[in-house]
């Protein structure tokens, strides 16, 4: 599944609930449960670094969902080639953000990113379903 979102909070806030409610849609998994909640704030980082670090005035960001066997695979495009630092660190105890990255790196099995081309790159994270397997990977979403 792949949405075009624009770059803004509430751009970033409707990823994030579009996500957990087509991962639940697709697993059949309580809101509640571990895979749903990591599902939740992945995105949320993700869409937020797009919004906040990634952002072109009038330049929406792509939001893809792939789900695998036993993963969900996030995909966030945005319109700057600048890539994140691949080794996420942490901020002094006095700084107000820069965790988003460490909270991806906690929740997912792999993260990553990739150049798309001159002008925007793709940061990804794959998040474990850990033994709920989905019942419909027929329903493999493909980006467009």
């Amino acid at each position: 599944m792949t949405l075009w979102f624009s770059s803004t909070r509430r751009g970033a806030r409707l990823a994030r609930h579009l996500a957990v409610q087509q991962f639940t849609e697709w697993t059949a998994l309580p809101y509640d449960s571990d895979p749903v909640c990591a599902v939740a704030l992945v995105t949320a980082e993700l869409a937020s670094n797009a919004v906040r670090h990634g952002r072109l005035p009038g330049r929406d960001f792509r939001l893809g969902l792939y789900l695998l066997p036993d993963r969900l695979r996030v995909e966030v495009t945005d319109t700057r080639p600048e890539r994140p630092p691949l080794l996420a660190t942490s901020p002094s105890a006095d700084e107000t953000s820069g965790r988003g990255l460490l909270l991806v790196q906690a929740y997912a099995d792999r993260w990553g990113c990739t150049a798309r081309d001159a002008y925007t790159k793709t940061v990804w994270a794959e998040i474990p379903i850990h033994g709920h397997a989905p019942p419909h990977t027929d329903h493999r979403a493909r980006g467009t």
